[in-house]
């Protein structure tokens, strides 16, 4: 006979309730660090979260979650280095790396913020918001490996100052953030790998290739839910566009544009047509 006195009662075992992936989002926006917020949203796995399209989240005081450094300052103070040299180089690559900082918030802040989309719209903002901590983790890096850290060079606030203007629209926000925006990221690319390799930086021209893989499926995002939208609401995508960025005063666009990229994004002949491009850039 086995004595009861030596066997361990069982115990229950607690799990962790599952995290919200929307309120999630919004917490990790508030992170002052992109180094743990870059981690986190790295290592959150959106299998295991709750998605609840229809809770109205309340906004804090203050967001995104910023560090210190690096400064901003209006876009005019910004200097343009030579690539050439060690510094020059350097300040390319904090500028980069502070855009991928910029693109983990919003695509953070696009799911958090707008209720009532279906299901799809977060899951696929959230493949963004993992992707663009991917990048800014990879650029990071790189610049760490120059005997840099990000916020050793000032900055400019764009990208986040359109996504405040377009807090409460959520049309806008696709419209002027992920297809205005970033998709400038796609025509600026090539070029911007060009430079790199011609003063032999063969590492962060490789990053570059994996940027501008994963944004054209960034644009191609959102292009799909502002068609979505437009669809929905019985609205023309094209002249509503040129709507949007009248009202909240976004920037004109200028090219030369990377027709090959926007294409892959989704973007139809009628709207490469209205940017009235002169020349094709190409991406090799």
């Amino acid at each position: 006979m086995i004595s009861t006195d030596t066997i361990s009662p069982i115990r229950p075992t607690h799990r962790q309730p599952a995290k919200a992936l929307r309120a999630e989002c919004l917490r990790l926006l508030q992170i002052n660090s992109p180094d743990d917020k870059a981690a986190q949203v790295q290592r959150l796995d959106v299998a295991q979260c709750t998605l609840d399209t229809t809770e109205t989240l309340i906004a804090p005081s203050q967001l995104p979650g910023r560090p210190e450094r690096p400064l901003l300052v209006h876009p005019s103070q910004l200097r343009t280095r030579a690539v050439g040299t060690l510094q020059g180089r350097a300040g390319l690559i904090h500028a980069l790396t502070h855009i991928e900082a910029n693109a983990i918030n919003l695509a953070l802040d696009i799911v958090w913020r707008f209720a009532g989309m279906p299901t799809d719209f977060y899951r696929d903002w959230w493949r963004v918001a993992q992707e663009e901590a991917l990048h800014f983790e990879l650029l990071n890096a790189h610049l760490k490996q120059m005997g840099f850290t990000y916020g050793d060079f000032p900055a400019h606030d764009g990208l986040w100052e359109m996504a405040e203007r377009t807090h409460s629209d959520i049309l806008a926000r696709l419209a002027l953030v992920p297809r205005t925006l970033e998709a400038r990221g796609l025509d600026a690319t090539p070029a911007v790998r060009n430079r790199l390799v011609s003063v032999g930086d063969l590492s962060a021209a490789k990053i570059l290739d994996i940027i501008l893989r994963d944004e054209i499926g960034h644009v191609a995002t959102g292009n799909r839910w502002y068609r979505y939208l437009c669809a929905v609401r019985q609205i023309d995508p094209i002249t509503t566009y040129a709507a949007l960025a009248q009202r909240y005063q976004a920037p004109i666009l200028k090219g030369p544009f990377n027709l090959v990229a926007r294409r892959a994004a989704g973007f139809s002949e009628a709207e490469l047509s209205a940017l009235q491009v002169p020349t094709e850039v190409t991406t090799g």
